[in-house]
């Protein structure tokens, strides 16, 4: 008779305990934030997820996410993976949630998420977004783009940008520090335009990933270039050869970039 109490209150407790998954998009505004990943000092998008979701629910959570942006950086289509030992209705999950979080973030969807789903594997592609003005923006707009006081020359930047598309070694686009095995990498597409109802020039880079730094230092290359008469559009091919993390291109502003989507293998 003990034998099988205890084996009744282990299955319970082992029911208890069950994780339950869901899969969410989420969008954030990174302005004051230290980026997604947790830091010793706080402030990070996955810490007010995780506050806003104890506030919400009284229960703690497990939270991973695709791409861990960093301080000041954007997200339209960050993708989690959130795990807990609730079982919640997804879309009513998502809105207690939205009203325990602040402003500047926004759960866009909640799905349950099937057992074999993690948010950083079998990514198809990745794209951000990086957005610059020409002429100085609104102050509530000036938050979102870089502000670029130099004349850009709008074809060299197109010529430099697209000498990165395809695959290469990238290590001369990366943080020197933060290197860990390849550096080579393929990007899909790189993309140039216009958006007049915002009066922002976009550029819309798609792979399926990149290092820490990469797409900041890649524009930031080719905005050196366009906007530099005396320096060549090869110039950034060169630097790119060459390898060297230390180059003196310079780095886009974090304020201009965003995680626009994730898209996965296997995804309608």
């Amino acid at each position: 008779m003990y034998s099988e109490n205890k084996g009744f209150g282990q299955l319970f407790l082992g029911y208890l305990h069950t994780m339950h998954r869901y899969r969410l998009i989420i969008a954030y505004d990174g302005t004051d934030f230290a980026g997604w990943q947790r830091q010793p000092a706080g402030g990070s998008v996955e810490q007010e997820l995780e506050a806003a979701f104890g506030r919400a629910f009284a229960a703690d959570i497990q939270i991973t996410a695709a791409s861990r942006t960093d301080a000041g950086v954007h997200a339209r289509g960050q993708v989690a993976l959130c795990q807990t030992e609730l079982q919640l209705d997804p879309e009513r999950l998502r809105q207690a949630w939205n009203d325990a979080l602040p402003t500047s973030i926004l759960i866009c969807s909640c799905d349950v998420a099937s057992d074999c789903f993690h948010p950083r594997r079998n990514v198809q592609s990745k794209t951000y977004h990086y957005r610059f003005f020409t002429e100085q923006p609104l102050p509530f707009m000036a938050r979102y783009g870089w502000y670029c006081k130099r004349t850009i020359d709008l074809e060299k930047l197109r010529v430099a940008l697209n000498g990165f598309v395809g695959e290469h070694d990238f290590r001369a686009f990366c943080k020197a520090k933060d290197v860990q095995g390849s550096t080579v990498r393929s990007i899909h597409a790189i993309t140039l335009e216009y958006v007049e109802c915002f009066g922002w020039y976009q550029i819309a880079v798609t792979g399926p990933g990149f290092m820490r730094h990469m797409v900041r230092r890649l524009v930031g290359a080719a905005m050196f270039v366009a906007s530099r008469p005396a320096v060549s559009v090869d110039h950034a091919q060169r630097v790119l050869l060459s390898g060297d993390p230390n180059n003196t291109l310079g780095r886009a502003p974090a304020h201009g970039l965003l995680l626009y989507t994730i898209r996965y293998k296997g995804d309608l």
